[in-house]
């Protein structure tokens, strides 16, 4: 009865923002309120979940989302995502240049959570696609899919990383482990199924599309390389020195306060505001007005993203994952793939991949004495169900959906096709490591 209510709950969201045109968050604030009364939570509960739903989600989202696009779209006004583009393109031309922007994602994606690197890289896909006149999903999937795989498959990652606390797995071996799984599944969900998607019409946020620069009123390379992916290097650098320091140096806390995604991004600003900005002839006023016309592009994308938040609460608070996880775990199947099919069957219940993961791993943990398989493949297993099948429930969905301008119909064959080829690649990837580990 549980998978019904929520099947249906699912069903009917779609058909009021597909069908019915209802605005995405107003039909997310609908349907998480009837389903979280057909799911037997309190009445009284109810508008806490709804908070604790659009907070939890949007409390660590915000700020990366809403710096990150007034990045993005000081990146795209002073030509710097232009430069980058056009280096990238000298340097691959147009017939790699999805491989170039796939393999920039993955080394951008191992030091950053998911949506930071998002944030990042979308104005450099849009430069891409707006410039050189190139379908925006068919060459911004794979830098994607190569964002979604190190989200999913490889610590420092939130998500990887407690799992191989809870396993007690070995964090370089299960590293080395994830990027043997990654590279196949990067490549096939995204230049090999990017493919099918060229005639895909996507009209991304306009925030992206400025009209090409002179070349004399560029930045320069080094200066737009910098100012773009200052968030990365400071991550990469806060990372190493942390591993390096010993625990309760002075330092070492004041890294991880450097290291913290929200002051990374408000670092990055400061110094874009004058890279890019007053050095480049902009007032501040000029600026701060760039900054200002990006919150409003985001500002919705914001809103459903929280929505999507409260839809998940309801699930959470429900308790329903604790109940599919039973259900699964009496079937008789390889420790492995049982891993990855309650990981994929609670990821498309309740949408979060790392709750996916983390509920599956408080499952399996404490059997792993029984169950005689190598703890970094059962961390790999569970991190690719966790990315199974994304759609409605899921932030990272409507982040996508929202940024390209897709309907809901072409979101799901690309995005969560994607997604999912990530997903079955990643389990079929850790079964072959199975027969020689």
């Amino acid at each position: 009865m549980t998978l019904l209510i929520i099947f249906l709950c699912i069903v009917a969201l779609i058909l009021l923002i597909s069908w019915g045109k209802v605005n995405a968050f107003l039909a997310f604030l609908v349907v998480s309120v009837v389903t979280g009364l057909l799911l037997g939570i309190p009445l009284n509960d109810i508008p806490l979940s709804v908070y604790k739903g659009i907070g939890d989600t949007l409390g660590s989202l915000v700020v990366v989302i809403v710096l990150g696009a007034m990045l993005g779209k000081l990146v795209a006004e002073s030509g710097a995502a232009q430069r980058i583009a056009a280096v990238l393109m000298k340097a691959f031309g147009a017939k790699y240049i999805q491989w170039a922007l796939m393999l920039t994602g993955f080394i951008i994606g191992i030091p950053l959570f998911y949506n930071v690197g998002f944030v990042l890289i979308i104005p450099l896909i849009f430069s891409v696609a707006y410039q050189y006149k190139m379908p925006a999903v068919y060459i911004g999937l794979p830098m994607l899919a190569s964002l979604s795989v190190t989200h999913g498959f490889l610590p420092p990652h939130p998500s990887p990383a407690a799992l191989v606390g809870q396993f007690h797995a070995n964090m370089g071996i299960t590293l080395i482990y994830g990027i043997i799984v990654a590279v196949p599944a990067v490549i096939l969900a995204g230049p090999v199924f990017s493919k099918t998607l060229k005639t895909l019409e996507a009209k991304p946020l306009q925030t992206f599309n400025v009209a090409p620069l002179p070349e004399e009123l560029l930045p320069g390379v080094f200066n737009s390389l910098l100012s773009s992916l200052l968030p990365v290097i400071m991550l990469i650098v806060t990372t190493i020195l942390l591993f390096v320091l010993p625990a309760g140096s002075p330092l070492a806390t004041l890294l991880t306060f450097l290291g913290e995604p929200g002051i990374v991004m408000v670092i990055t600003i400061i110094v874009a505001t004058f890279s890019l900005g007053i050095c480049m002839g902009r007032t501040m006023h000029q600026v701060m007005n760039i900054y200002s016309e990006a919150v409003k592009d985001v500002a919705m994308v914001l809103l459903i993203v929280g929505g999507s938040g409260i839809l998940k609460q309801m699930f959470v608070d429900s308790g329903v994952s604790m109940q599919i996880a039973a259900v699964l775990q009496s079937w008789s199947i390889p420790p492995l793939v049982l891993a990855w099919l309650i990981a994929a069957v609670i990821r498309l219940a309740l949408g979060s991949a790392t709750v996916a993961g983390l509920t599956t791993a408080g499952i399996l943990a404490p059997m792993m004495g029984q169950l005689h398989v190598n703890p970094s493949l059962m961390v790999l297993s569970i991190g690719a169900g966790s990315l199974f099948f994304s759609h409605v429930n899921d932030g990272g969905f409507w982040l996508f959906k929202e940024y390209f301008n897709l309907s809901l119909k072409d979101t799901f064959r690309s995005w969560s096709v994607m997604e999912t080829i990530v997903s079955v690649t990643g389990l079929v990837g850790v079964l072959i490591l199975h027969l020689f580990v």
